[in-house]
């Protein structure tokens, strides 16, 4: 147990106070602070400081933080289905491609949507994206069959159903090889 004497510079053990010892009453003792605030504390709760070495609690949990080793970051686990998932969805419903349908013929209709699948597969293999959903619905099928017909003019891509618990029957997932 350190033995103060009134004049002795001393500090407080868990908070940044500095102060002279003013007045020692038993185990108690009274400082004033470097703010003109008269303090009391036990002897147990203060550090004495001497003026050749003089180092605050600021200093120490400054040190002491530099010191500390960081911890690792928790990086989020990526789940297989997330990992697999496609990168680029393309829906082909018609309301989503253009504003007004009207005055269209279902020829009309089905050439723009075909045009557009061909835009983004063209717009993913030059951007390297490997894995496109196309939404084409279910309907009849001839979006389907035309897609089909479409992505086998292909050498590096391989088509296939789309996951049927997101998406139903009416999608098609194609995957690009990139190496060709």
């Amino acid at each position: 147990m350190t033995v103060f004497q009134i004049g002795d510079s001393a500090e407080t053990i868990d908070d940044n106070i500095k102060g002279v010892v003013t007045e020692i009453t038993g185990k108690e003792i009274t400082i004033e602070t470097e703010e003109g605030f008269a303090m009391v504390y036990s002897a147990s709760e203060l550090v004495k400081v001497t003026e050749a070495f003089s180092v605050s609690n600021y200093e120490v949990a400054r040190i002491k933080s530099e010191k500390e080793i960081p911890k690792k970051r928790k990086l989020d686990k990526v789940k297989s289905k997330e990992r697999n998932a496609p990168k680029m969805e393309v829906d082909l419903h018609i309301h989503q491609i253009t504003n007004s349908e009207r005055g269209m013929t279902s020829h009309d209709k089905l050439n723009l949507q075909l045009e557009t699948a061909k835009r983004q597969l063209e717009f993913a293999i030059r951007k390297r994206i490997q894995k496109i959903v196309f939404i084409h619905g279910v309907g009849e099928g001839v979006l389907k069959e035309e897609l089909k017909y479409l992505f086998g003019r292909y050498e590096n891509i391989r088509y296939y159903d789309a996951d049927y618990a997101k998406y139903g029957l009416g999608a098609t997932e194609i995957y690009i090889y990139q190496n060709s």
